[in-house]
């Protein structure tokens, strides 16, 4: 597996400012352009006592009562297994990680651990042994100090309460903030959380050695406040041009009347942002799926600096994923497969007890029994001639969108009066019903492109039909 450092965009949105009242966290995962994930329900007690992980040699105890949860592992386990993300039976969702970057003077005080708890095994050991999203963090919290991280990272939690934001910020040392009801943030690939207030204990939480920490090793550059950030992170070239310009462009599509003095390359970007309107799922996809459409900085526009910033959707998005909490039915994972922007985010809900099997499979080389190459397949296709297919792409993308907010509406119906198995049963249909659909328009776009492309050939003149 390739190393996933530099990679991901992240969203957290609070109850108080989405358009239903429902929290909202997400995460584009990052890597290689071709590399399988599935997705998978873990039934309760599933998960082993003890873990070995594959890929530092961590071996950790766990408790015997694991919950259900689901969650997008690597098509190989062979480093690893790389969950991502995931609801469990307790309403608890986790994402993990953003990756992040830590200073030299930082690191050469708790440098990194080789042989720690790395974002490979985060959602395993985690996830199963929650009961709220204040525990996870507190749970990897613990398991950090404990044993160290080989990475620096960014994990998102939430409930049908609270949002929570980590950050590991060396190799023992961390923090947490909760994201107001009112705000949401955006986050790319560098340490986010700034102000610390160390009295407030409903919005933050933190390693109970890391002021001791800071203090001893004279780490603190303003000593009249305690800035995660400045004191953690980095503030060099890359970050203007790689991560700075995908938090602007959140600023800009969510609270552009507060944002107006921003600039791509603004290096005091605020962590927590309120929006100008109220936020809904549609839009969290709209920001994970962007690529500074409207501006000069598109990659397939034709501006004359389309390449001049890292997008947030782009050819290494394994997966992408929003994790709903706080609605009024089930929860819902949703999950997109490959490149957001040339996908459609497929709603499973919390509770469920299977997934389709293309979901579950899918390898190198390709084959198109799996759901990630199925998505794959009609997203190359458009790439090969984008701007005429790209009108095709969208038209069966909000086709499913508004099917996805039928099917959820009748379900939350239908589940109110339901409970234990039938109600798991129903769940179970429903998803599995809409994302069977949404691979059935995906390979019928795929095949309408080539169709169409069969007169692109370089050998081709214009005949009279009549010879």
């Amino acid at each position: 597996m390739a190393n996933k450092l530099s990679a991901c965009t992240s969203i957290l949105i609070g109850k108080g400012a989405s358009i239903d009242g429902t929290i909202m966290i997400g995460r584009n995962e990052d890597a290689k352009a071709a590399w399988p994930k599935h997705m998978v329900v873990h039934q309760h007690g599933e998960m082993p006592t003890h873990f070995i992980s594959k890929e530092t040699k961590l071996e950790l105890d766990l408790p015997a009562d694991s919950a259900r949860y689901t969650a997008t592992p690597e098509w190989t386990d062979k480093v690893g297994v790389f969950e991502e993300d995931g609801i469990n039976e307790y309403d608890v969702a986790m994402s993990a990680t953003e990756s992040a970057y830590s200073n030299s003077l930082v690191l050469g005080y708790d440098p990194l651990v080789e042989h720690g708890l790395n974002e490979e095994a985060m959602v395993t050991v985690v996830l199963p042994y929650i009961k709220t999203a204040r525990e996870g963090v507190q749970r990897l919290g613990n398991l950090i100090a404990k044993y160290g991280t080989g990475e620096t990272n960014g994990v998102l939690f939430a409930d049908n309460d609270e949002a929570w934001y980590f950050e590991s910020g060396a190799g023992h040392y961390w923090v947490a903030q909760r994201i107001p009801d009112d705000s949401y943030a955006v986050v790319a690939n560098q340490l986010a959380i700034q102000e610390i207030d160390f009295t407030d204990s409903d919005n933050f939480m933190f390693h109970p050695g890391i002021q001791e920490f800071v203090d001893k090793h004279n780490l603190n550059p303003d000593p009249t406040t305690f800035n995660f950030r400045k004191i953690f992170g980095t503030a060099d070239r890359s970050d203007a041009v790689y991560s700075e310009p995908r938090v602007w462009i959140g600023h800009q599509m969510f609270s552009p009347k507060q944002a107006t003095d921003e600039t791509p390359e603004s290096t005091e970007l605020p962590f927590l942002m309120k929006p100008d309107r109220k936020l809904s799922i549609f839009d969290a996809q709209r920001y994970l799926s962007n690529h500074y459409e409207g501006t000069e900085f598109d990659p397939i526009g034709t501006g004359k600096s389309g390449h001049k910033y890292r997008p947030i959707s782009l050819a290494k998005t394994q997966e992408s994923h929003i994790l709903q909490m706080n609605r009024p039915g089930a929860n819902i994972h949703w999950l997109a497969m490959g490149v957001a922007a040339e996908s459609t985010y497929v709603p499973f809900f919390a509770g469920i007890t299977d997934v389709p099997a293309p979901y579950k499979r899918g390898k190198l080389p390709a084959q198109l029994n799996s759901a990630y190459w199925i998505f794959k397949h009609a997203s190359v296709l458009v790439d090969s001639h984008l701007h005429d297919f790209l009108p095709l792409l969208r038209e069966v993308q909000k086709e499913r969108n508004s099917a996805a907010i039928e099917m959820i509406a009748k379900t939350d119906r239908e589940v109110k009066t339901m409970t234990g198995n039938s109600r798991a049963s129903y769940l179970t249909m429903q998803s599995s019903g809409y994302a069977i659909d949404t691979l059935n328009a995906y390979k019928k776009l795929a095949l309408a492109l080539i169709t169409k492309m069969t007169d692109y050939c370089e050998l081709n003149f214009k005949t009279d039909e009549n010879l």
